[in-house]
């Protein structure tokens, strides 16, 4: 699909409303409701601050959670807009529905410089429908849309896509960041292209394994995935996690490799335990000689040598999904290990969001990547080459 959209920078903004697609589903502490992180809201102040540069008013809308169109105090986004307006050092108003009557009083109200945030999208039901008559009430209250939520393109919503129906769309400052960097990145990439995949579900990425084939130059599998793979190859892998439904599929893609001449690095060693807790006693195994009751929970400290040569020698490097069970000290080296490779190196270096961001960030490595990608399904599908509606929707260049 077509990455060159138009930019918000494109368009004259002076007296207008922009609608503006947020993603502020920020993480929530579940007892006192507060939020733990405002990395999402922060994100989209470069774009807002830009709005009201140009003399235009900003009507702010995102969804929180998953509602699904009832209507939860505990979801709502008035915090959100206590949060922004400190941030932003300036009043944002808050509308206590999304596209009702009080929402389109405040809409109607709103002055250049202003700033409205409006309720949770998705306790309306038609939203996540990309119900056409919800998406034009939302399209009244603004005169143009920009779109600034990566994590949401992938969805085919009333907020996401629904709306350029009725306004011209336009790409926010983070999104066309994105849309330049993994882009550029997976079709005119400085080589070699180093394409790191983990996690624990194969199903997660099978569309992806087969597009980074055709444009990578070495790609590393590690994390859970990888047993599937090792058994297709013969090997034991004791308890590690498996798809035995997607052997073939594993052995399809090792036949790929050898036909592309893509090089493709499987585990040569695995931190194995009899159980996955904080204090469980491990031990290191060959990755395809684990014994029946071990499972693999990390890669090893070979396999932490061998990726990370592989990523000091590259010009680009994509990584999505920990190399472990990252959440405990004792399974969390191999991530370790391959987030400390990726800051050393020269190479232009993405992380695509979900748990390798996380991981990134508890490391204390994020600032040194060159881009963290702020969509985590909506990154594995870009990645995967698919049309994203929420994409394809905006205006081209």
């Amino acid at each position: 699909m077509n990455y060159n959209k138009r930019s918000v920078t494109d368009v004259d903004l002076h007296g207008k409303r922009v609608l503006l697609r947020c993603d502020f589903n920020v993480p929530l502490d579940p007892e006192t409701g507060r939020i733990t992180s405002d990395t999402r809201i922060r994100a989209t102040l470069p774009t807002i601050e830009y709005i009201l540069e140009q003399g235009a008013s900003v009507v702010a809308c995102s969804h929180l959670g998953k509602p699904k169109g009832v209507v939860k105090p505990e979801l709502s986004l008035e915090p959100v807009a206590v949060r922004l307006s400190a941030l932003l050092e300036r009043p944002v108003i808050f509308a206590k529905d999304a596209v009702g009557p009080d929402a389109q009083a405040k809409a109607a109200a709103l002055k250049p410089g202003e700033v409205l945030l409006l309720e949770n999208l998705r306790f309306d039901i038609r939203e996540e429908k990309n119900d056409p008559e919800f998406a034009r009430e939302l399209a009244y209250l603004g005169d143009v849309f920009v779109d600034d939520a990566f994590g949401t393109v992938h969805r085919a919503h009333a907020s996401t896509a629904g709306v350029a129906a009725y306004l011209p769309a336009y790409a926010g400052l983070l999104l066309e960041k994105e849309l330049s960097v993994m882009g550029k990145a997976l079709d005119v990439p400085s080589r070699p292209l180093v394409s790191i995949l983990g996690g624990a579900k194969i199903s997660d990425k099978l569309g992806v394994i087969s597009n980074l084939l055709d444009k990578a130059d070495t790609l590393l599998i590690g994390g859970g995935m990888a047993f599937t793979f090792i058994k297709a190859l013969g090997g034991s892998v004791g308890r590690s996690l498996i798809d035995e439904s997607k052997i073939d599929y594993c052995m399809d893609m090792i036949k790929k490799a050898l036909t592309k001449g893509t090089r493709f690095l499987l585990p040569i060693d695995a931190v194995a335990a009899k159980e996955i807790s904080a204090d469980a006693e491990w031990k290191i195994f060959p990755a395809d000689r684990i014994p029946d009751d071990y499972m693999g929970l990390d890669i090893g400290p070979e396999t932490r040598r061998l990726f990370a040569e592989a990523v000091s020698g590259a010009g680009t490097v994509i990584w999505n999904g920990p190399m472990g069970v990252f959440e405990y000290p004792a399974f969390a080296e191999g991530t370790a290990a391959v987030a400390k490779a990726m800051v050393e190196t020269e190479a232009v270096t993405i992380v695509g969001g979900g748990d390798s961001a996380s991981a990134l960030e508890h490391l204390g490595f994020a600032s040194r990547v060159t881009h963290v990608s702020t969509g985590g399904g909506a990154s594995l599908e870009f990645m995967e080459g698919k049309e994203l509606p929420g994409i394809a929707c905006l205006l081209d260049r």
